[in-house]
């Protein structure tokens, strides 16, 4: 049997994917609706439980607070919440069905914003257009066909802190991945989950135990796995682990490793183009040889085996930000969506995002995005310049109490100075390191330099949610300051907007870009990797080891490949105009002597890669 849980073309050909942990934790009553799918980090128990205390109240929904410590309190959070989401949008979906076909009314700004060339745009085109003796029964047959927008989740497989219980015991199976998972599992959405930013065995087994992973006598998976990966190789590691488990994946949504928003996780100068054309050509090879590995599991396990490859979906997101973007995207590549993330925290109705945050983002330039050091989990983080959390990290430190209080803890990985992980950002930690720091026989500038790098971490678990409790107007003692973590695609965007807005933007019904040069996604992730290869460079000096030699070898090679990759590309791209495609040589060529100018400089030190 063929599971049905994926529609190959869904009503819209994008989704917006997760942003922080608060961002887009209630899109899905904002978005699904209108068929849109989008995406809820849910890692965080006790925001969620914020959330469902808030939407309870705004729905007029009983509420029964879950208590911290409580039996099983975050696997019950995570369901609640889910289920909160999943009983609010159905109650909108029969709001939405019945409503008339006038104007302002949902159903028509359902399908207002459908894609006008897509078969239900055009169907509701010729509705508008039908004589008046037929609009009813036309009308009839497109509400027939309106249906939700996916209510997904992430949970970020890195962050898996074993949890204790209040006498200071391991909670087996407890973990923050694990309970997480479990919440999940137990609710009543019919969903994907996306695993993202690496690899977690202990995670992914875990998926064996639960039943609505596996297909029903209906051929029917009811939960998916939606698989987040910056290349190739790690969609074929990931799928033959999972298919050993009887675990099928559903869709390789492929993410730039340095054009989006978040944590950045670089790929060894490996570019988007070159591995969606890896995906072109290998994902149906792929499908069915991890077909063979996942029906002899489920014959070992005596389930419902797979009679014809399931529906796999492909995916991309990253940097997108023009309708002809996207169309190439999904033509020449064949992807089956894309994921459209930054651009959505300038609107209002569908993110959260305080007002002095939003405010920040709106006049953010190019110059105000970067990638720091502020993550505690010691990698790169996309970050604007400017907010109230970077604020509060410096007057902490000013006043003798650098780092944070902690009172999440999601983030814990360092052993330093204790027999249990602790935040890079807590106060425990800072103080103890620099400590450390100040007793060593240093020079002055050296001291400084190593301080600094100690009290740049912030509190990512309270300082991303921080919006949750500043727009809901619950109840919090501690001082709240956010941070946020918008891609570089946010300094072509500079004015708050509607869904609908954004939604034409994305069709090429409207154009939301600012007056700011804004190359092609391709093209200003390669200007990323180029700099992040001369960072990569600089932190190896004066002396890099045979190591590290041979990955600046393989950066450059990888580089060198996807320059000659585009070269070749870009004449063929006939979504954009000559002009464009000229520009975008034009700039092809200029990073090309860019990167020629990095390894000559370094010539004396890495002779080996002295020739581009």
């Amino acid at each position: 049997m063929t599971p049905q849980h994926f529609y190959k073309k869904g009503i819209h050909d994008f989704h917006i994917p997760v942003m922080g942990t608060a961002f887009t934790v209630d899109s899905p009553i904002k978005v699904a609706r209108y068929g849109i799918t989008s995406v809820m980090s849910i890692g965080d128990d006790e925001m969620l439980e914020t959330m469902r205390k808030s939407h309870c109240e705004t729905y007029n929904r009983p509420y029964e607070e879950i208590k911290k410590w409580s039996d099983d309190y975050r696997v019950r959070r995570t369901t609640a919440y889910l289920n909160s989401i999943q009983d609010i949008l159905d109650q909108q979906m029969i709001e939405l069905r019945a409503s008339a076909f006038e104007p302002g009314t949902e159903i028509t700004k359902y399908f207002e914003m459908l894609d006008p060339n897509a078969t239900l745009g055009q169907s509701y085109q010729a509705m508008l257009a039908a004589p008046d003796a037929e609009k009813a029964a036309l009308q009839e047959a497109l509400r027939a066909q309106v249906r939700p927008g996916h209510i997904e989740v992430n949970i970020m497989t890195k962050l898996d802190r074993d949890n204790y219980d209040k006498d200071g015991n391991l909670i087996e199976l407890g973990s923050d991945a694990l309970s997480t998972l479990r919440g999940f599992a137990e609710s009543k959405l019919k969903s994907g989950i996306v695993f993202s930013a690496g690899f977690n065995r202990r995670l992914y087994a875990y998926c064996e135990q639960f039943d609505d992973f596996f297909p029903d006598e209906n051929g029917v998976v009811n939960k998916w796995v939606i698989m987040k990966v910056s290349d190739y190789r790690s969609s074929v590691i990931q799928g033959r682990f999972l298919a050993k488990k009887g675990i099928w994946i559903s869709e390789h949504r492929i993410e730039s490793g340095l054009n989006c928003g978040g944590h950045a996780f670089a790929s060894d100068g490996y570019l988007i183009g070159p591995i969606l054309e890896e995906f072109k050509e290998s994902l149906d090879g792929l499908n069915e040889d991890l077909l063979k590995t996942c029906n002899a599991s489920l014959a070992k396990k005596d389930r419902i085996q797979y009679a014809s490859t399931p529906t796999t979906r492909l995916t991309m997101q990253g940097g997108i930000g023009t309708h002809s973007e996207q169309t190439f995207l999904t033509d020449f590549y064949g992807v089956d969506g894309t994921g459209w993330g930054t651009p959505f925290l300038l609107v209002p109705e569908v993110t959260v995002v305080d007002d002095e945050s939003r405010e920040l983002l709106r006049g953010a330039q190019e110059k105000d995005l970067y990638t720091s050091e502020v993550s505690p989990l010691g990698v790169p983080f996309n970050s604007v310049r400017g907010t109230t959390s970077d604020a509060q990290k410096m007057e902490r430190f000013e006043n003798g109490r650098p780092g944070s209080p902690c009172p999440k803890g999601h983030l814990v990985s360092n052993w330093e100075f204790t027999k249990k992980p602790v935040c890079t950002a807590s106060r425990f930690y800072q103080k103890r390191k620099i400590e450390q720091i100040e007793a060593l026989d240093l020079p002055e500038s050296e001291q400084k330099t190593m301080v600094e790098a100690v009290i740049t971490k912030v509190c990512l678990c309270e300082d991303l949610a921080a919006s949750v409790l500043l727009t809901t107007n619950q109840e919090n003692k501690r001082p709240l300051k956010t941070t946020v973590c918008p891609g570089p695609n946010l300094a072509y965007f500079s004015k708050f907007v509607s869904l609908q807005e954004m939604v034409g933007h994305i069709y090429g019904q409207t154009n939301l870009l600012n007056d700011n040069y804004r190359p092609n996604f391709m093209i200003k992730e390669l200007k990323m990797y180029i700099e992040h290869f001369e960072k990569e460079i600089k932190k190896v000096l004066p002396e890099p080891t045979v190591k590290q030699i041979d990955y600046l070898n393989l950066y450059k090679t990888n580089l060198n490949d996807g320059m000659a990759y585009y070269q070749n590309l870009i004449p063929t791209i006939i979504q954009e105009s000559d002009e464009v495609k000229e520009t975008m040589i034009r700039d092809l060529t200029q990073f090309q002597d860019q990167l020629t100018s990095i390894l000559k400089a370094n010539a004396d030190i890495f002779l080996n890669l002295a020739t581009a």
